[in-house]
Protein backbone atom coordinates (compact mmCIF):
# COMPACT_ATOMS: atom_id res chain seq x y z
CA UNK A 1 0.00 0.00 0.00
CA UNK A 2 3.43 1.89 -0.79
CA UNK A 3 4.26 4.75 1.64
CA UNK A 4 1.17 5.96 2.93
CA UNK A 5 -0.67 5.86 5.89
CA UNK A 6 -4.31 5.00 7.48
CA UNK A 7 -4.56 8.73 8.32
CA UNK A 8 -3.66 9.65 4.95
CA UNK A 9 -5.79 7.21 3.26
CA UNK A 10 -8.89 8.02 5.60
CA UNK A 11 -8.27 11.52 4.68
CA UNK A 12 -8.75 11.41 1.28
CA UNK A 13 -11.36 8.64 1.36
CA UNK A 14 -13.20 11.20 3.65
CA UNK A 15 -12.99 13.66 1.49
CA UNK A 16 -14.55 11.08 -1.59
CA UNK A 17 -17.19 10.54 0.58
CA UNK A 18 -18.26 13.87 2.10
CA UNK A 19 -18.61 14.93 -1.85
CA UNK A 20 -20.51 11.91 -2.71
CA UNK A 21 -23.29 12.64 0.64
CA UNK A 22 -23.56 15.93 -1.26
CA UNK A 23 -24.37 14.48 -4.99
CA UNK A 24 -26.87 12.29 -2.80
CA UNK A 25 -28.91 15.25 -1.19
CA UNK A 26 -27.27 16.25 2.27
CA UNK A 27 -26.99 20.01 2.26
CA UNK A 28 -26.51 20.45 6.09
CA UNK A 29 -22.91 21.98 6.54
CA UNK A 30 -22.64 20.39 10.28
CA UNK A 31 -23.45 17.70 9.10
CA UNK A 32 -20.93 17.40 6.36
CA UNK A 33 -18.00 19.27 8.70
CA UNK A 34 -18.73 16.81 11.33
CA UNK A 35 -18.43 13.18 9.22
CA UNK A 36 -15.61 14.66 7.54
CA UNK A 37 -13.65 15.01 10.63
CA UNK A 38 -14.72 11.70 12.65
CA UNK A 39 -12.22 8.93 11.23
CA UNK A 40 -14.86 5.92 10.14
CA UNK A 41 -12.11 3.50 10.36
CA UNK A 42 -11.76 3.61 13.86
CA UNK A 43 -15.27 2.33 14.70
CA UNK A 44 -14.83 -0.57 12.43
CA UNK A 45 -13.02 -4.01 12.96
CA UNK A 46 -9.27 -4.06 11.55
CA UNK A 47 -10.11 -6.20 8.71
CA UNK A 48 -12.59 -4.18 7.21
CA UNK A 49 -10.89 -0.83 7.26
CA UNK A 50 -10.04 -1.00 4.12
CA UNK A 51 -14.01 -0.28 3.28
CA UNK A 52 -14.68 2.32 6.14
CA UNK A 53 -15.43 5.06 3.62
CA UNK A 54 -17.46 2.82 1.72
CA UNK A 55 -21.36 3.81 1.36
CA UNK A 56 -22.33 0.18 2.97
CA UNK A 57 -23.56 -1.00 6.04
CA UNK A 58 -20.23 -3.19 7.51
CA UNK A 59 -20.51 -5.99 10.60
CA UNK A 60 -19.04 -4.91 14.05
CA UNK A 61 -20.09 -8.41 15.37
CA UNK A 62 -22.31 -9.62 17.70
CA UNK A 63 -25.18 -9.49 14.62
CA UNK A 64 -24.92 -5.96 14.47
CA UNK A 65 -23.81 -3.56 11.62
CA UNK A 66 -22.32 0.20 11.36
CA UNK A 67 -25.08 2.11 9.24
CA UNK A 68 -23.99 3.55 5.68
CA UNK A 69 -22.57 6.53 5.58
CA UNK A 70 -25.59 8.07 3.68
CA UNK A 71 -28.14 6.61 6.59
CA UNK A 72 -26.02 8.10 9.28
CA UNK A 73 -25.96 11.79 7.62
CA UNK A 74 -29.91 11.84 6.78
CA UNK A 75 -30.84 10.30 9.83
CA UNK A 76 -28.69 12.97 11.46
CA UNK A 77 -29.69 15.78 9.01
CA UNK A 78 -33.18 15.39 10.15
CA UNK A 79 -33.17 15.19 13.64
CA UNK A 80 -31.30 18.96 13.20
CA UNK A 81 -33.51 21.97 14.21
CA UNK A 82 -31.23 24.78 15.36
CA UNK A 83 -33.01 26.42 18.20
CA UNK A 84 -33.13 22.67 20.11
CA UNK A 85 -29.67 20.98 20.24
CA UNK A 86 -29.24 20.67 24.11
CA UNK A 87 -30.51 16.95 24.79
CA UNK A 88 -30.14 13.79 22.72
CA UNK A 89 -31.46 10.28 22.77
CA UNK A 90 -30.36 7.64 20.75
CA UNK A 91 -31.33 4.01 21.13
CA UNK A 92 -28.72 1.06 20.06
CA UNK A 93 -25.24 2.35 20.60
CA UNK A 94 -23.54 -0.45 18.61
CA UNK A 95 -20.21 0.67 17.58
CA UNK A 96 -20.16 3.91 18.64
CA UNK A 97 -20.24 5.89 15.49
CA UNK A 98 -23.40 8.00 15.57
CA UNK A 99 -23.42 8.82 19.05
CA UNK A 100 -20.03 10.29 18.32
CA UNK A 101 -21.63 12.64 15.51
CA UNK A 102 -24.56 13.60 17.54
CA UNK A 103 -22.22 14.54 20.65
CA UNK A 104 -20.80 17.41 17.68
CA UNK A 105 -24.23 18.75 17.26
CA UNK A 106 -26.29 18.43 20.79
CA UNK A 107 -24.80 19.44 24.18
CA UNK A 108 -25.60 16.37 25.55
CA UNK A 109 -25.78 12.83 24.22
CA UNK A 110 -27.60 9.49 26.07
CA UNK A 111 -26.77 6.05 24.22
CA UNK A 112 -29.01 2.82 25.30
CA UNK A 113 -26.82 -0.47 24.42
CA UNK A 114 -28.57 -3.92 24.92
CA UNK A 115 -25.99 -6.10 23.99
CA UNK A 116 -23.42 -6.24 26.99
CA UNK A 117 -20.35 -7.60 25.37
CA UNK A 118 -20.62 -4.50 22.36
CA UNK A 119 -21.61 -1.81 25.11
CA UNK A 120 -17.83 -2.94 27.29
CA UNK A 121 -15.82 -2.78 23.55
CA UNK A 122 -17.60 0.65 22.96
CA UNK A 123 -17.28 2.14 26.25
CA UNK A 124 -13.84 1.24 26.16
CA UNK A 125 -13.39 2.61 22.40
CA UNK A 126 -15.04 6.08 23.79
CA UNK A 127 -13.23 6.65 26.69
CA UNK A 128 -9.99 6.06 24.69
CA UNK A 129 -11.48 9.19 21.79
CA UNK A 130 -12.34 11.05 24.99
CA UNK A 131 -15.73 12.02 23.99
CA UNK A 132 -17.15 14.07 27.19
CA UNK A 133 -20.87 14.66 26.60
CA UNK A 134 -21.48 11.05 25.81
CA UNK A 135 -23.46 8.75 28.40
CA UNK A 136 -23.62 5.01 27.49
CA UNK A 137 -25.87 3.10 29.27
CA UNK A 138 -26.57 -0.65 29.30
CA UNK A 139 -30.11 -1.01 29.20
CA UNK A 140 -33.58 -2.12 27.56
CA UNK A 141 -33.72 0.42 24.26
CA UNK A 142 -37.46 0.14 24.53
CA UNK A 143 -37.47 1.57 27.66
CA UNK A 144 -34.97 4.88 26.97
CA UNK A 145 -33.59 6.47 29.77
CA UNK A 146 -35.79 8.19 31.88
CA UNK A 147 -33.09 10.17 34.32
CA UNK A 148 -31.97 12.30 31.11
CA UNK A 149 -34.92 12.82 29.94
CA UNK A 150 -37.16 14.77 28.41
CA UNK A 151 -34.93 15.02 25.03
CA UNK A 152 -35.10 17.11 22.43
CA UNK A 153 -35.12 14.42 19.90
CA UNK A 154 -34.91 10.83 19.84
CA UNK A 155 -33.23 8.44 17.30
CA UNK A 156 -33.06 4.56 16.78
CA UNK A 157 -31.05 2.54 15.02
CA UNK A 158 -33.38 -0.53 15.17
CA UNK A 159 -36.43 -1.04 13.79
CA UNK A 160 -39.55 -2.13 15.73
CA UNK A 161 -43.17 -2.32 14.46
CA UNK A 162 -44.77 0.39 16.59
CA UNK A 163 -43.20 3.31 17.69
CA UNK A 164 -42.16 3.07 21.75
CA UNK A 165 -44.73 4.73 23.66
CA UNK A 166 -42.14 4.99 26.36
CA UNK A 167 -39.84 6.92 24.15
CA UNK A 168 -42.57 9.11 23.12
CA UNK A 169 -43.13 9.88 26.85
CA UNK A 170 -39.49 10.98 26.91
CA UNK A 171 -39.56 13.46 24.28
CA UNK A 172 -40.45 17.29 24.90
CA UNK A 173 -42.97 19.18 23.42
CA UNK A 174 -42.21 19.93 19.79
CA UNK A 175 -38.80 16.56 19.88
CA UNK A 176 -38.76 14.67 17.24
CA UNK A 177 -37.73 11.37 16.59
CA UNK A 178 -36.35 9.41 13.76
CA UNK A 179 -36.55 5.60 13.22
CA UNK A 180 -36.50 2.82 10.59
CA UNK A 181 -40.23 1.38 11.22
CA UNK A 182 -41.31 -2.34 10.32
CA UNK A 183 -44.67 -1.66 8.62
CA UNK A 184 -46.10 -4.89 7.22
CA UNK A 185 -42.62 -6.46 6.57
CA UNK A 186 -41.45 -3.73 4.83
CA UNK A 187 -39.22 -0.73 6.81
CA UNK A 188 -39.79 2.67 6.21
CA UNK A 189 -37.72 5.59 7.61
CA UNK A 190 -40.01 8.06 9.33
CA UNK A 191 -39.51 11.58 11.06
CA UNK A 192 -41.91 11.94 14.34
CA UNK A 193 -42.88 15.24 15.58
CA UNK A 194 -44.47 15.39 19.02
CA UNK A 195 -47.11 18.28 18.91
CA UNK A 196 -50.01 19.37 20.46
CA UNK A 197 -52.62 18.41 18.00
CA UNK A 198 -50.63 14.79 18.71
CA UNK A 199 -47.88 12.89 16.41
CA UNK A 200 -47.26 13.84 13.77
CA UNK A 201 -45.57 10.93 11.45
CA UNK A 202 -43.87 11.80 8.06
CA UNK A 203 -42.54 8.87 5.56
CA UNK A 204 -38.92 9.73 4.52
CA UNK A 205 -37.61 6.23 2.46
CA UNK A 206 -37.00 2.82 2.69
CA UNK A 207 -34.41 1.66 5.11
CA UNK A 208 -32.90 -1.47 6.29
CA UNK A 209 -32.01 -1.97 9.38
CA UNK A 210 -31.74 -4.91 12.15
CA UNK A 211 -35.12 -5.91 14.31
CA UNK A 212 -35.26 -3.93 17.22
CA UNK A 213 -35.10 -6.63 20.58
CA UNK A 214 -36.64 -5.99 23.80
CA UNK A 215 -34.72 -6.69 27.10
CA UNK A 216 -30.87 -7.04 27.76
CA UNK A 217 -28.45 -9.83 26.17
Amino acid sequence: MNNMTIKDISSEESRKLINSLKKKGITNIDVLSIMSKIQRHLFVEPALRGRAYDFDALPIGFNQTISSPYIVAKMTQLLVETDSMKNVLEIGTGCGYQACILSKLFGRVTTVERIKPLYDKTSMLLKSLNYKNITLIYGDGFKGYKINAPYDAIIMTASPTNIPDELISQLKPNGRMVLPLNVNGSQKLYRIKNTKRGILKKEVDDVLFVPMLDGIV
